[in-house]
């Protein structure tokens, strides 16, 4: 009795395909026979191109209303942080999972009270926590009769509200009322916030800056 050949066995087993013939696979070719059906070969790739854009878009749209907003820094309020013509990124889903922090960076609503500008919104940085008291003495912010260490102001920046309609001083604090924070502009000097305008209502937040997108050579996390 001879033995079997094994390369006449290897070559009498059927071929494989190397593509895997899918569900998903044999659904997308019968989508794509019915747009031919209706529409022709040419119509039926316009259509699949027209719903790849449609669903971009959407997804865009999406982002744009409830998780991420581009904003544009059309001042110097927050030099050094931000110059004029920067583009940040804004998380507006933040604030609905934590309370507003110390320090935030905040883009939000133009109060009322704010007419030297028609920006309909503003970026400044959390100062100021609900219920807490504000002081501007010495050229430095109080909170609640401590001295506000301030990291990223640049060395000697003076604070100074002497021509605000918010003063704060010792003997007339500037108290933040429940659901509104203080804010402010890192450029002290050249900055329109919560000494002129008082308060904003955290409603009024549109979310939080985390990272600078532009100029690329600047490009970082705030």
């Amino acid at each position: 009795m001879s033995a079997p050949d094994p390369e006449s066995d290897h070559e009498s087993q059927p071929l494989r395909s190397s593509t895997t013939d899918t569900p998903r696979r044999r659904r997308s070719r019968s989508r794509r026979r019915r747009l031919e059906r209706w529409l022709g070969p040419r119509g039926a790739a316009l259509a699949e191109w027209a719903l790849v854009i449609v669903g971009a878009v959407v997804l865009a749209v999406v982002v744009k209303v409830f998780l991420l907003q581009a904003f544009y820094i059309p001042s110097l309020s927050m030099y050094p942080t931000l110059h004029e013509g920067d583009r940040v990124l804004v998380n507006k889903l933040s604030y609905h999972l934590h309370d507003v922090n110390r320090g935030d960076i905040v883009v939000f609503e133009r109060p009322a009270a704010e007419t030297s500008s028609n920006i309909p919104d503003l970026i400044k940085r959390v100062v100021g926590l609900p219920g807490e008291s504000i002081v501007i003495s010495d050229g430095s912010v109080y909170v609640d009769g401590k001295k506000l260490p301030e990291s990223y102001l640049p060395t000697g920046t003076v604070t100074s509200a002497q021509a605000a309609p918010y003063k704060c001083t010792s003997q007339a604090p500037c108290v933040v009322p429940p659901g509104s924070v203080w804010v402010m502009g890192d450029n002290r000097a050249d900055s329109k916030d919560s000494r002129y305008f008082g308060p904003i209502p955290e409603s009024s937040i549109v979310g939080r800056a985390f990272v600078r997108v532009w100029p690329f050579g600047r490009f970082g996390l705030l």
